[in-house]
């Protein structure tokens, strides 16, 4: 909602499809939704945790700390963000990218955190029905209008043109009254998030700096637009009201913090080694630059184009300067895995999981590792890991993938086959699930716990229709 506000005729299956997209795999891998079925969302630890960082002192004050709402990254390279129901914050990969200092970032996700903690998606949604009833109204007066006329012949014109006229006038000025509301939403959630930022000891200047570049980008192919049919505020006047709102902050000439600085620059260069083309990266992050990001974004760069002996002297090079960094081991044990090398990516992908906290996503990499090793002896450790990890981390395929390749490794084919169901399910082919969750229900004896989660898959609905 940070730039424009698109009126959806069903939010809630947005938010269904967004869900059944989410799926867990490798860093910045993006998770593949069902065939033509939402966008897709890139999941990865590090990133994950640094947009945790950002917002969990912006709820705290807005008073949503205990509503458990998660960031969700979108893969689309374009500058936006977005609250779509009432427990997650949608953030594209762009924003992320595009953002200079962690402060432009975290004013964005105040902005959206205004618009969670105003209730505005609920509001709206309201509004949205209130518009239903009206035009449902208006089309059946009109409708009748037209009736009349037409029964009566040809004298009645004027009455015919008046029941046109009652179908098409309310539908303009319900649309108008529509987007002036969602403008009113916007600066209210601007002064939300700048009174968030104050309490929070944080700068708004950049959440200003942020509209005002995208102002004067936008500002030629605003001119002549009628204001009224701007789901925003006219960005002139936004951001002059803002300006006001933000100046007036004691905290308006803050910096950030070097170190938190140095991770915003990290978690950019690994979005630009993942998501661009590498000679876009080599632009960015050229040779002459020595700096532990650009070396970060060269080196993932490295590994995914094919140069895996280089690529891991890099990253070598790397865990020499910051020896304690999780992801620089996570990147090494991704780079095995993916090079066909997977018992060799078990050792850094230990170190990476010891030193994240048992990370969820980093553990389904793990187990991804002593699962293609193809060595029996790893099998009960892979599946408790993977089991850990899908514990905490319930929306994430991959790990029930795996699951239930160590499993089957195992011999145990009900506990497969459940598993196997519970990852179909998540993709979104329920087709799938429910066919493998009713073999597994052969499997298991009736009532059992894997019965019955085998029995909720089958009789679930689709995730896109919930």
């Amino acid at each position: 909602m940070l730039l424009r506000i698109v009126l959806r005729k069903n939010l809630s299956r947005l938010c269904a499809v967004l869900v059944a997209a989410a799926m867990a795999i490798a860093p910045l891998a993006p998770a593949s939704a069902q065939q033509g079925k939402g966008p897709p969302i890139l999941r990865d630890t590090e990133t994950e945790v640094l947009l945790r960082e950002y917002t969990r002192p912006i709820l705290r004050v807005a008073g949503l700390e205990k509503q458990n709402i998660q960031m969700v990254i979108i893969n689309d390279a374009s500058f936006n963000a977005f609250v779509a129901d009432g427990r997650r914050i949608f953030v594209n990969y762009g924003a992320i990218l595009q953002s200079e200092n962690p402060n432009q970032l975290i004013g964005v996700l105040a902005h959206e955190t205004g618009h969670l903690a105003g209730g505005h998606l609920a509001k709206l949604r309201q509004q949205l029905a209130t518009a239903q009833t009206q035009m449902i109204i208006a089309t059946i007066l009109g409708a009748g209008a037209l009736a009349v006329g037409a029964s009566r012949g040809g004298g009645n014109g004027g009455l015919a043109n008046a029941g046109a006229a009652t179908l098409s006038a309310p539908g303009e000025v319900i649309r108008r009254s529509l987007l002036s509301y969602q403008r009113q939403q916007e600066e209210n959630a601007d002064r939300a998030g700048v009174k968030f930022l104050t309490a929070t000891a944080q700068s708004p200047k950049g959440m200003y700096e942020t509209f005002k570049r995208f102002t004067n980008e936008s500002l030629f192919a605003a001119r002549g637009a009628d204001p009224y049919l701007q789901s925003h505020p006219m960005p002139a006047d936004r951001v002059e009201a803002l300006e006001g709102l933000a100046r007036q902050s004691p905290y308006w000439d803050k910096k950030d913090d070097a170190a938190l600085q140095l991770r915003h620059d990290m978690v950019r260069a690994k979005i630009s080694a993942f998501m661009e083309r590498p000679d876009t990266v080599a632009r960015r992050y050229p040779l002459s630059d020595n700096g532990l990001p650009a070396r970060y974004a060269r080196a993932i760069s490295t590994y995914l184009h094919g140069d895996l002996r280089s690529a891991l002297s890099q990253i070598d090079a790397l865990i020499q300067v910051q020896p304690n960094n999780p992801y620089f081991y996570e990147v090494r044990g991704q780079a095995l895995l993916e090079g066909g090398r997977p018992t060799e990516a078990i050792a850094p992908l230990r170190k990476a999981v010891q030193l994240s906290n048992n990370a969820p996503l980093i553990e389904m990499l793990l187990g991804q590792a002593l699962v293609a090793s193809e060595n029996k002896a790893y099998t009960e450790e892979a599946i408790s890991i993977l089991r850990a990890a899908v514990a905490r981390e319930s929306e994430a395929p991959l790990g029930y993938a795996q699951l239930a390749m160590a499993y089957g490794r195992k011999g145990d084919y009900a506990e497969a086959d459940l598993a196997s169901a519970q990852a179909a399910f998540l993709r979104g082919d329920n087709k799938t699930a429910r066919e493998l969750a009713s073999r597994a229900k052969t499997r298991f004896a009736v009532g059992s716990p894997g019965w019955v989660k085998a029995d909720d898959i089958v009789a679930s609905k689709p995730l896109s229709s919930q």
